[in-house]
């Protein structure tokens, strides 16, 4: 009964134990009666505890918001938020919902690095081979964008990635509004590695505004040797995609439909900085990144890396698509209420010869790249 007392008035009433549990991905809130939880391992569940009115379901997120000075009111009616480095909420109340249902919010849990290589192989999202490929081409300046839907993993992958980095590389990240990236590492009390975190800071006053745009010209005053911008959103996409054309290895994130539709999506980003020619902003995005990765989360919850691609230049200047890597599905099928999805990842084409040419020319030893190699497959 007391500690029932206390989570209620002094932390977030029956949602503390789902914040700060385990193996908990996403709390959503569709109403002040209607919770849902989303599990690590893709299983989603309706909760039989609920908030006492819309009143009280308010009154306790605006608590959560307190954490990171956000204030929730009818002038501010639609909030982003964080409780700590890797939970971030959205929070929307009346009048941008209706009356009886209170809020609308969802809640992020996000911890990627704490994955590891294996728990990509053994849960299917990947073969070790594809995992090894990506983390080599971010170790030797291939800059790579992972695309896919919210939930789809993307977050996850690129966290792993950056685990990979050994600790003489310089890092410099970028993330919007909360962190969800820890990759300091230490021994003994002393860090070993080279880091920089930064965040966003929101403000109302222009010249206070912090955004991730800003962040990416001040990462290049600090002579880092890859540069992660947690997710392309807006403008930002231009600086990124200039950062990985002067010689800045850039790993980021978006969201898009399909690897080659990643592209289209970077030029119209790009586009909200300077409206320039579209073809010569597609000359510019696929020259940036030559690595697109792909990821969905499947109607059974399960998350697959559907697909690796690289794009490379022609003697000629044109652009050519590669798929790399393929998730190939073989079975889709209902059984009672439960989606059956199977498949198989699958090499599809061998590396350009342009690639090949990059990797040794950045340093990657002649066993690593053979390694790459094995099996043959030609480039497409």
């Amino acid at each position: 009964m007391i500690d029932d007392l206390y989570t209620e008035m002094a932390e977030f009433s029956f949602l503390t134990k789902y914040i700060f549990g385990t193996g908990i991905e996403e709390i959503d809130i569709n109403s002040w009666r209607d919770i849902e939880i989303q599990y690590n391992d893709g299983r989603c569940e309706k909760l039989e505890e609920h908030f006492e009115s819309p009143e009280h379901a308010v009154n306790v997120i605006r608590r959560m918001l307190h954490v990171s000075g956000m204030v929730l009111d009818n002038a501010s009616p639609a909030v982003l938020g964080h409780l700590s480095k890797n939970i971030r909420i959205a929070v929307l109340k009346t009048p941008l919902v209706d009356e009886d249902v209170g809020i609308a919010a969802s809640i992020r849990i996000v911890n990627p690095q704490s994955l590891k290589k294996e728990n990509f192989v053994d849960g299917g999202t990947a073969t070790g081979e594809m995992l090894d490929f990506l983390a080599e081409c971010l170790r030797y300046g291939i800059s790579i964008c992972v695309a896919g839907a919210t939930s789809s993993g993307k977050t996850t992958l690129a966290g792993w990635l950056l685990t990979t980095i050994p600790d003489g590389k310089r890092i410099f990240t970028i993330e919007n509004g909360s962190r969800e990236l820890a990759l300091v590492r230490e021994k003994d009390g002393k860090v070993t590695n080279s880091v920089i975190h930064t965040l966003t800071r929101y403000s109302e006053n222009e010249k206070q505004n912090i955004d991730q745009d800003m962040l990416l010209d001040m990462a290049l005053r600090f002579n880092p040797e890859i540069i992660c911008v947690g997710e392309m959103r807006s403008s930002e996409a231009y600086t990124a995609q200039e950062s990985a054309r002067t010689g800045h290895t850039v790993l980021t994130t978006i969201h898009s439909n399909s690897c080659e539709s990643t592209y289209s999506r970077m030029r119209t980003l790009c586009k909200r900085k300077y409206d320039m020619d579209d073809e010569v902003l597609m000359d510019l995005v696929t020259e940036a990144f030559p690595i697109v990765v792909f990821t969905k989360q499947l109607e059974n919850r399960k998350r697959k890396l559907m697909e690796i691609m690289e794009c490379e230049i022609t003697a000629d200047g044109k652009r050519k698509f590669n798929p790399l890597y393929r998730y190939e599905i073989t079975e889709n099928r209902m059984e009672g209420d439960r989606f059956i999805i199977n498949g198989t990842h699958k090499k599809v084409c061998g590396i350009s010869e342009s690639l090949k040419k990059r990797f040794l020319e950045n340093g990657m030893p002649k066993d690593v790249l053979e390694r790459i190699e094995k099996g043959g497959e030609k480039a497409c």
